[in-house]
């Protein structure tokens, strides 16, 4: 034992013994310091090699000067240290994924590298790298990184929704829940029946919940398949009014299509009317269709295809039913605008279907309405870029047909010269008959033909009312002839009188009556006076058309109308005829203007101008009716020289100035007439052309 801190060390004997004596509490700080700066040189060995990770590492080193050894030399520092400290062995590399490999910084020398580090040197992990290797993850699992690491297994976190499910909570035992709750024991068996039961009850409400369902969607599966079939059953085309069973394209297979035939027996030509000319040229295709060898034993043939030209409701469709009620055999319907789906190919299809049909059920007549949607110039059009399919396909079928096929294709449209070319040439649609509006005797034959058909009062004349609806189509006077009854079934009449047909008439020509519009005096004035200037313009005119009635009852969008109706049937019109159109147009406002004054004119003729300047426009640019531009037409004004577009404006001002001083100058002389007429509109409201003569001629009218 020391009496004193210090105790001697022995170095082991060397040629010269040496012995010192130094403070244990300056040893054991010394040993400890020595201990950590050889750690600390160690380190900053590696630090260009571990930088991300030195800076966990650096710690502050202490020198001799600092322990107050500084008089002690290196050599005997070094032997007390090898001799007094424990030599530490080899750190246990850490659990690295393989990914990684050994190594260790070379030596300057072969010897150190053969037998390799030094027990101080610390193990350095270098990454083997790969293609798309995860580095900075490894990095930081060796790292001293205290913040989350990815596994080896990393699932992003978008994926992490769809591929992985939240773990649920943990089940308990249920002798774990009866330990936990500490229940006694002349309860624990209360509460596992009690358990038991609830369990079994929600296994039964799961099970029958489950059976409902598995109802439900059995049901549902059902329905679908019976909408589907339902749907299947659909025909994709379906006619209109009368002709929804003439073809029907129902679904067979895919986009495809068949057709279905009906016999037209009620339909012959004496239920045709008005268009003589029209059924003796369809004549010899009902004579072909009922003979056909009397055409092909000379070898002559039919025409393939009979184009139908015409206004609406001239009777285009009725023709071709009866066409085939004539002859007696099966009809084919369909409109053009049926053709093409929103499929490509379906048009073109459908043509081909619907004459496979007609040639296995031949003779027989294939009548396409409103030709013009599906046979139209070919144009490259972005809306129906596969419209060509449709109407090559259509002019396929009709040029490969035999002339013993006994298939008749008759085409209805409103625009002949919309049709392509090649479908109006000779071999496709070879014939082309004209249905026009139906003249005076026309007229009467489809009025006597309708009128027959409902309870008419034995004074109706057919003819008068014929005469007074020149313009009128077939389809219009039957809806005037239906107008009529209806009037009189309101009324409560037994039959239809001439006073009935008379009102369908106005209302058709003028519009309804609008009766409960409430009109202020000056304003009802204002519109007898305009409406009777139209009227007195029009009967003191020569060439001007004779007027049917005259009325200052709202009808329509307008608040007075006069109406005039040429005595025969026009099929052309004179200049002195148009001109006095444009002075009966510019009666209301000279009217106006001569009564009431600049300032009280109003905005009622607008209507009326417009008439007048297309008539004056068209007499300059396309009748050849200018004395300055001469014999010439002009299609489009906008494309002419500035200089022929000035000629022209100033032809047309001088046509209506024209017109407008004239207008003037017969109500300046028939100015008391005309107050006559106004203050009888005024009284009476409506005057027909009778009546209006009565008034010009100073008789009074007895209602």
């Amino acid at each position: 034992m020391c009496a004193f801190p210090y105790f001697p060390v022995m170095c082991p004997p060397t040629p010269t013994l040496l012995q010192m004596i130094v403070p244990v509490s300056q040893l054991i700080n010394a040993l400890h310091s020595l201990k950590n700066s050889a750690t600390a040189s160690v380190q900053t060995l590696h630090k260009d090699f571990t930088v991300e990770h030195s800076s966990y590492l650096k710690e502050p080193t202490v020198s001799l000067r600092d322990l107050g050894l500084s008089d002690i030399r290196a050599s005997q520092l070094d032997e007390l240290v090898s001799r007094l400290l424990p030599i530490p062995g080899p750190e246990e590399p850490p659990a690295v994924p393989s990914i990684w490999k050994m190594s260790h910084i070379s030596s300057d020398s072969f010897f150190h590298n053969k037998h390799a580090a030094s027990a101080l040197q610390r193990a350095l992990w270098v990454q083997s790298r790969g293609f798309k290797t995860l580095r900075s993850r490894t990095r930081r699992k060796e790292s001293g990184y205290d913040g989350p690491v990815e596994s080896e297994t990393y699932t992003p976190a978008f994926m992490k929704g769809l591929l992985m499910k939240e773990k649920g909570p943990e089940v308990q035992s249920l002798d774990q829940v009866i330990k936990q709750k500490n229940l006694p024991e002349n309860q624990q068996e209360a509460f596992k029946t009690g358990f038991t039961e609830g369990f079994m009850r929600s296994q039964a409400f799961t099970q029958r919940t489950q059976d409902s369902l598995r109802r439900t969607r059995l049901i549902l599966l059902v329905l679908l398949l019976i909408g589907i079939y339902g749907l299947s059953r659909t025909p994709f085309l379906s006619g209109k009014g009368s002709f929804s069973d003439a073809v029907r394209f129902r679904t067979t297979s895919g986009l495809d299509s068949a057709v279905d035939p009906i016999q037209m027996k009620n339909v012959t030509f004496e239920h045709v009317k008005g268009v003589e000319e029209a059924k003796n040229e369809l004549q010899d295709v009902v004579e072909f269709l009922k003979n056909p060898q009397k055409f092909t034993v000379l070898g002559g043939k039919l025409p393939k295809g009979i184009l139908l030209v015409g206004p609406p409701g001239t009777g285009k469709t009725l023709l071709a039913r009866a066409v085939a009620g004539e002859a007696d055999v099966p009809f084919y319907y369909a409109s053009g605008s049926e053709f093409d789906e929103m499929f490509v190919g379906v048009g073109a299809g459908r043509i081909r279907n619907l004459f496979k049909e007609a040639k296995a059920n031949a003779p027989c007549v294939i009548f396409i309405d409103e030709l013009d949607s599906v046979g139209g110039k070919r144009i490259e059009s972005p809306m129906h870029p596969y419209s060509r399919q449709t109407i090559n396909q259509l002019l396929a079928e009709m040029d490969g047909f035999k002339p013993n096929e006994g298939v008749i294709v008759i085409g209805a449209t409103n625009f002949a010269e919309a049709l392509d070319n090649a479908l109006v040439r000779p071999g496709r649609f070879d014939m082309q008959v004209t249905v026009p509006r139906p003249d005076v005797k026309g007229r009467t034959e489809i009025l006597d033909w309708y009128l027959s058909k409902i309870k008419v009062d034995p004074a109706v004349e057919a003819e008068i009312i014929a005469r007074g609806t020149v313009g009128f189509s077939g389809a219009e006077l039957e809806n005037l002839v239906n107008q009529a009854a209806l009037k009189a079934a309101v009324d409560g009449k037994e039959m239809v009188t001439m006073k009935d047909l008379e009102f369908a008439k106005d209302k058709i020509l003028m519009g309804p009556e609008r009766r409960s519009v409430e009109i202020d005096k000056k304003n009802k004035t204002i519109t007898a006076y305009h409406e009777s200037g139209h009227a007195i313009v029009a009967y003191y005119t020569k060439d001007a058309m004779p007027i049917n009635k005259a009325t200052i009852m709202p009808r329509g969008p307008t608040l007075g109308h006069v109406s005039m109706l040429p005595e025969n049937d026009r099929w052309s019109e004179t200049r002195a005829q148009l001109l006095a159109q444009m002075d009966v147009s510019m009666g209301g406002r000279v009217a106006e203007e001569l009564i009431f004054g600049d300032d009280y004119i109003t905005t009622g003729a607008s209507s009326d101008f417009d008439g007048a300047t297309k008539i004056a426009k068209m007499m300059v640019t396309r009748f050849g009716m200018s004395d300055k531009l001469g014999v010439m037409t002009y299609g489009d004004v906008t494309k002419q020289s500035p200089e022929t577009q000035a000629a022209i404006e100033q032809e047309v001002r001088v046509l209506l100035k024209d017109s407008y001083d004239r207008a003037k100058n017969i109500l300046k002389t028939y100015s008391k007439e005309h107050k006559k007429l106004a203050d009888a509109l005024l009284r009476y409201e409506t005057l027909d052309a009778k009546e209006i003569q009565m008034v010009l001629e100073g008789k009074s009218l007895d209602h």
